[in-house]
């Protein structure tokens, strides 16, 4: 099966964002230290991309290793928010988990930190999830012919699929050094943005010289000769798993929820902008590497109120939204953020390495890989 023309095929091999955990420690990291350059034949950037167009996934299992440095600024509210912990884990430090693929029907992966694990299965139309913390389970039936479900550009394959998505002539493709990567030897592909917008200034997509399958993805930010963000593979085994690795073997005590799938998917993916439950409008601006993000969201108020019905609180003070809940936790959040002006109106950013978020009093969210400057410029306009 062609590894980047069924997107489903890299999606399933990694979790939704909210099952990632950290795992703390210089081991992991340690994983991503260069060694000596394989000699490899020499081949173009276009016979680069060639291989990876018509690579081909039919089984694999491995290890892949994350890590985030985005350079986000310190937030004290960030970790007293509801599921602080799980969020911060999710865009700083270091993350691990086991991959098993055999096929666009039979996935699973296991995350695994210093507290439990978590389990996620597809075996045909069943769905499974699993976490040792509380013992509890969750189990889906998918729709007939469902084999799309979201996730994040967790492993190499998905996020370069993701990348090679915003190669046009905004985008210049190279090729780098050759290297080892979970003991393998790959060519590697460089995509440089050309537009002085973006803050990603390279992309580099490590690919296996026989199987052609991504095993690292690497941002470097502008200015940065680190990655801000990687995924590799520490160990890799291009061999189609067993059976028994896709069936969900409940263990004692387990608590088991069944959950309902409505007609149109899981999560009710796919939703037109008319569509969204939340009555959100939803629109992007842009193509490539400075496309923005637009939303606007019914329950977001001025200066990021987390209701617009319920004012928003100012440091330091009372008022409705300092009482518990989620609600007064984003608003929190979003009063520590700086405040910026400017003719586009007013608001509060957030800024890293890779990324802006502009948050406007009258109720936009602008988001992407791009300077505080486009967002300003998409507002405006």
């Amino acid at each position: 099966m062609s590894v980047l023309k069924n997107r489903a095929v890299l999606r399933w091999l990694v979790p939704v964002t909210a099952g990632v955990a950290v795992i703390g420690g210089g081991a992991a990291i340690g994983t991503f230290a260069a060694t000596a350059e394989p000699a490899l034949p020499p081949r173009t950037a276009a016979q680069l991309l060639e291989d990876l167009r018509t690579s081909r996934l039919d089984g694999l299992s491995g290890t892949v290793v994350q890590r985030a440095d985005l350079g986000l600024p310190p937030l004290a509210n960030l970790a007293g928010m509801a599921g602080g912990d799980e969020l911060t884990s999710l865009i700083t430090g270091t993350h691990t988990l086991r991959v098993w693929y055999a096929g666009p029907d039979r996935q699973r992966l296991a995350l695994v930190d210093t507290l439990g694990e978590r389990d996620v299965l597809r075996n045909g139309r069943d769905l499974w999830t699993w976490s040792s913390r509380t013992n509890t389970a969750s189990h889906r039936t998918l729709p007939a012919g469902d084999a799309d479900v979201p996730s994040a550009p967790a492993t190499p394959a998905d996020a370069a699929d993701r990348a090679l998505a915003a190669i046009d002539p905004s985008t210049a493709v190279t090729v780098g050094r050759s290297a080892t990567v979970a003991g393998r030897s790959a060519y590697e592909l460089v995509l440089t943005p050309r537009d002085a917008a973006s803050l990603v200034h390279q992309v580099r997509i490590a690919l296996d010289a026989k199987e052609h399958v991504p095993l690292r993805f690497e941002v470097l930010a502008d200015g940065a000769d680190e990655p801000a963000f990687e995924v590799a593979f520490t160990q890799v085994d291009f061999r189609t798993p067993d059976a028994d690795q896709f069936r969900f073997n409940p263990p004692a005590g387990v608590s088991v929820t069944e959950e309902k799938v409505d007609g149109r998917g899981p999560v009710g993916k796919h939703l037109p902008d008319a569509d969204r439950k939340d009555g959100s409008e939803v629109r992007t601006v842009g193509t490539g590497w400075t496309t923005v993000l637009v939303a606007r969201l019914d329950k977001v108020g001025p200066a990021g109120g987390a209701d617009a019905a319920t004012p928003p609180r100012e440091p330091g003070r009372g008022g409705p939204a300092t009482g518990p809940g989620p609600g007064a936790d984003v608003a929190g959040l979003l009063g520590a953020l700086p405040k910026v002006s400017g003719d586009w109106g007013s608001g509060r950013l957030l800024t890293s390495k890779l990324f802006s978020v502009l948050l406007t009093d009258d109720g936009r969210v602008l988001a992407g890989l791009v300077t505080p400057e486009r967002l300003y410029q998409v507002a405006r306009g």
